[in-house]
């Protein structure tokens, strides 16, 4: 255990074979536990549980209570080794939980750099969490969920397992997510709807009005046009140009194992 330039307060117990990088900080009552690597910058707050399985990126901070890198919760798990990976400059608010992956799984649950996963968030096993993505309170994930970058799912919202979430798409708060969301997409509801591309995220990110035209007219052939979806994907590649954006649509929608949601808010 390197304790270089860290500031460790007496009431924490760091575990020996513990890898902290420079400038850590550790507050009283964290138990930080054999096995388990923080990096450079990290700030640990008081009352935090870190298991051995756990491996943050630099300059994370996680808040009081929460729990990183514990046992899954899957009667399947036989106590193999696996891990829990957090990338660089990742917020971990109050009394999130983040477990490990399984063997059955990809051997490791993954969350991005620069994302904030809000208080009482939950990762389950196995999931692949990309860069940039905001988890509000109460988020809760199943196992083997996959979401990509720049998403932003909001407050008590639940996903299945084995759901995959496009690119910069927006979920509403309080949905129940149960297929795939495309990315760029705005969901929300019980069933979930589609309101049409998160618009107001795109912009942010540097979309061009016209780029976001372009995915409205896509999403108008799979949601408003009437056709079924094999239909709609070969009006797609007939008339639109093909963008990255649009092929980043197609190339996911090419992958979908449990299907999209079928139907628009306006119906």
């Amino acid at each position: 255990m390197a304790t270089q330039e860290c500031s460790i307060h007496p009431q924490a117990l760091i575990e020996p074979g513990v890898e902290l990088g420079v400038g850590v900080e550790v507050g009283p009552f964290s138990v930080i536990e054999t096995g388990a690597r923080i990096g450079d910058g990290c700030r640990i707050a008081s009352h935090v549980l870190i298991k051995s399985a756990a491996r943050l990126g630099k300059e994370c901070r996680v808040f009081k209570g929460a729990v990183v890198g514990t046992e899954p919760q899957d009667l399947k798990f036989g106590n193999e080794v696996t891990e829990l990976i957090v990338g660089d400059r990742t917020t971990i608010r109050e009394f999130a939980t983040l477990n490990r992956g399984t063997a059955h799984g990809h051997n490791r649950t993954t969350v991005g750099s620069d994302c904030l996963l809000m208080a009482y968030s939950h990762v389950a096993h196995d999931c692949i969490v990309g860069n940039s993505v905001i988890l509000a309170n109460c988020v809760t994930m199943a196992g083997h969920v996959t979401i990509g970058d720049f998403v932003n799912i909001s407050g008590m919202t639940a996903i299945h397992q084995f759901v995959r979430i496009g690119c910069y798409a927006y979920i509403g708060g309080l949905s129940r997510i149960n297929q795939d969301v495309p990315p760029y997409a705005l969901i929300s509801g019980i069933p979930p709807l589609y309101y049409g591309p998160n618009s107001i995220g795109l912009r942010r990110h540097g979309f061009s009005a016209d780029l976001i035209l372009m995915i409205k007219r896509a999403y108008s052939y799979i949601y408003k046009s009437g056709l079924n979806l094999t239909q709609a994907i070969d009006a797609i590649k007939s008339e639109l140009e093909p963008t990255d954006e649009v092929k980043v649509i197609l190339d996911f929608i090419a992958k979908s194992e449990r299907g999209l949601s079928s139907r628009a808010a306006t119906e």
